[in-house]
């Protein structure tokens, strides 16, 4: 199972998209052994107006499979998908979720010797996603090839024994798991306040992040914490917007997200903006993080990735020391009290 790591833009949808000949390479050939079953965005393979039934049929056609092979595999691709109400019911009317759902179910029950997946499985809900994950590691321990591209490293950690690392298109590295999303980890100490390719980030454009920055070089972990940005607009104008700011472990697990809608702000359309985004819970451990921060209107206007890293200080904001294992476990820290009533008897 291989792990495809790298920024965005960095060119990991386009390999995937090649490998599974959706896109003509400009030059070079791809070699493929086997027969490839991908997953790369909602519906694709997918034709709107049939039936999830008549789907299964034709994505089984489509890799090769014969209709008796793909009825053999029909009752394990419903019950993974949990659609049974719907199987009669056009693609066209399911939501993303059940998309994904029978997408995934018919990519990893029809037996490809290669299986490709992309972070399109971030749409289901987490139970789902936990589902996806435990049938990759059978379809990968049975013999088969897995190609696996996501931004959860602990995803990828955990399933992939090879990664590799792209990086603006080209390969940068591959090796062990660990190594490899260790070097990709170390880039975005690197990205503080500046991006050298804005209009390559996902989102339609018409605005771009064009500066962001921590205000100071460390925080206290109770401390507020403070990122000032720059954004200008790019394009035509797209009325009200709201910004959003994801808070990324070491790991590459989001540890907290803030939406700007949730605290009642929004902005309208403007050429230049300079503002700051502020939080204080949760209480971050010592170590350092990155941030990624979003301009949205309906759909994504620009997502960077990396914008830049917090760095949180090792001293501890407690009133009170304790061992290691007073501290270790979770992902955060808590603003707590314990409270005892009177205490009765002596032992």
């Amino acid at each position: 199972m291989l792990g495809i790591i790298g920024r965005n833009g960095a060119g990991k949808s386009t390999l995937l998209k090649i490998l599974s000949r959706i896109t003509e390479p400009t030059k070079g050939r791809v070699r493929i052994k086997g027969r490839v079953a991908s997953l790369l965005e909602v519906g694709t393979g997918f034709h709107p107006e049939l039936t999830g039934r008549e789907n299964i049929y034709l994505n089984g056609g489509i890799l090769g499979m014969s209709r008796a092979e793909t009825r053999s595999k029909f009752d394990e691709i419903v019950a993974f998908a949990e659609v049974e109400k719907f199987l009669d019911t056009p693609v066209k009317r399911y939501s993303s979720g059940m998309y994904v759902r029978l997408a995934f179910a018919i990519a990893a029950h029809l037996e490809p010797e290669i299986l490709i997946v992309d972070e399109v499985l971030a749409v289901g809900d987490a139970e789902f996603q936990k589902k996806c994950l435990g049938k990759m590691h059978d379809v990968a321990t049975g013999g088969r090839t897995v190609l696996f591209v996501s931004h959860n490293l602990q995803a990828v950690s955990v399933l992939c024994n090879r990664a590799l690392f792209l990086c603006r298109g080209s390969l940068a590295y591959t090796g062990s798991v660990k190594e490899t999303i260790e070097l990709y980890l170390s880039t975005f100490s690197k990205t503080n306040g500046s991006d050298e390719l804005p209009n390559r980030r996902p989102g339609s454009g018409e605005y771009r992040y064009t500066f962001a920055s921590p205000a100071r070089e460390y925080f206290g972990g109770a401390e507020e914490k403070t990122v000032k940005f720059e954004i200008q607009r790019h394009g035509a104008l797209v009325g009200r917007m709201w910004l959003s700011a994801h808070i990324v472990d070491a790991a590459g697990t989001l540890v907290v997200q803030c939406d700007s809608r949730l605290a009642g702000t929004r902005v309208e359309d403007f050429e230049r903006a300079v503002g700051e985004f502020r939080f204080t819970t949760p209480w971050l451990k010592p170590g350092s993080y990155r941030v990624d921060l979003f301009i949205c209107a309906g759909s994504i206007v620009d997502r960077w990735e990396g914008a830049c890293s917090l760095t949180i200080s090792p001293v501890l904001p407690y009133l009170n020391s304790a061992s290691e294992d007073g501290t270790k476990d979770g992902l955060v820290f808590g603003d707590f009290a314990w409270e005892i009533g009177d205490l009765i008897g002596n032992g």
